[in-house]
């Protein structure tokens, strides 16, 4: 089968012929062919960092759609699937509540285990999610990060007509800010320092501030009347935005930290009595949840994947395999503008 293999960091090798996986990594595994698989921001220190994966060789890829190749565990050759990437071990709280990403013991497609970047894979029948006939198998594959951002949304009380901010208008940024406006968010701001990411924002409704431009606090709080944004995510993980996301905040507002951070976030201590006074509610999320099944996140993506939900206009990228090794080489080195690449299989 075609694979896209990391054999060592920032070595990524195009197989045209590895052995075909036949490990059974759970109970009720389906064998399915990988349709389409996205790279996320994550898979950059982990294929190009020292020490960034577990082990090499590696095939990444968590985001992905794929059709089922053989029947078995009440699944039918040829169902469109979304795959969750997490395979969460039993014998922990966190398993009987359903919190897998809270478990400790686990398992990873593209990350502790061959991921998506790969013809075929053998994935639990719990892990499947079928894929509704209005949502394109490509657009399916961004699942995954659509889940992380409904799953953060979720963690606010959203009135009707609040304001919502999100720092950062990359995929799950953009992807957050349609949460937001679809829970009730009458205004969603959206703020970044790439104009062409900004521009799409614009494009799909949003307000954009370019923050390399634009004072970001001063130019939230003038567009909402002194107020600030009752509902705030952080979705760069820079310690300058995750000062941002406190100090636009409403009076009452909430606050999720969503971006994986890189560098040490300080707050000062006029900031941090700022945090008291107004009383603010400050989440962290991670990851995304599966159950109760047809209400959890990835179920509710899958419905408004397509119609309320557009993915469409986040991917700039759809390379096959083959051209893998160019395509993350051009990422890194921010040669083009690669907003979300999907590898199309």
């Amino acid at each position: 089968m075609k694979a896209l293999v990391l054999e060592a960091p920032g070595q990524f090798v195009f197989h045209p012929d590895r052995p075909v996986p036949t490990e059974d990594p759970g109970a009720d595994c389906v064998p399915v062919r990988v349709a389409a698989c996205g790279i996320c921001g994550s898979d950059l220190p982990r294929g190009f960092d020292p020490g960034g994966s577990y082990h090499y060789p590696l095939v990444l890829g968590h985001e992905f759609s794929a059709v089922v190749e053989e029947s078995a565990a009440g699944f039918e050759a040829g169902d469109r699937v979304a795959v969750f990437p997490l395979l969460p071990k039993p014998g922990q709280s966190a398993y009987e509540t359903g919190d897998f990403a809270q478990t400790t013991n686990y398992d990873y497609f593209g990350s502790r285990r061959d991921g998506g970047m790969q013809e075929f894979l053998r994935v639990p029948a719990a892990n499947l999610f079928r894929v509704p006939d209005h949502v394109d198998l490509l657009h399916a594959a961004c699942t995954e990060p659509a889940a992380v951002a409904l799953h953060g949304v979720r963690k606010m009380h959203i009135t009707a007509g609040d304001t919502g901010l999100v720092l950062g208008a990359g995929p799950i940024g953009n992807m957050t800010a349609q949460w937001l406006r679809i829970h009730g968010c009458r205004q969603v701001l959206i703020t970044d320092i790439d104009e062409r990411k900004l521009q799409v924002a614009r494009d799909m409704g949003f307000a954009a501030i370019n923050s390399k431009e634009t004072d970001v606090v001063e130019e939230v709080r003038r567009l909402t009347d002194g107020e600030g944004a009752q509902r705030v995510v952080e979705a760069c993980g820079l310690p300058i935005t995750f000062l941002q996301a406190e100090q636009a905040a409403a009076r009452f507002g909430e606050v999720v930290f969503m971006g994986n951070i890189h560098g040490e976030f300080k707050i000062g201590e006029k900031d941090f009595s700022s945090i008291l006074r107004r009383e603010l509610t400050i989440h962290g999320t991670w990851n995304s949840k599966v159950v109760p099944r047809p209400t959890d996140d990835w179920s509710t993506v899958l419905a408004y994947l397509d119609q309320e939900l557009s993915v469409a206009p986040l991917i700039t990228d759809t390379p096959s395999l083959e051209e893998g090794p160019e395509i993350f080489r051009s990422i890194r080195e921010q040669q083009n503008f690669h907003n979300k690449v999907v590898f199309k299989l």
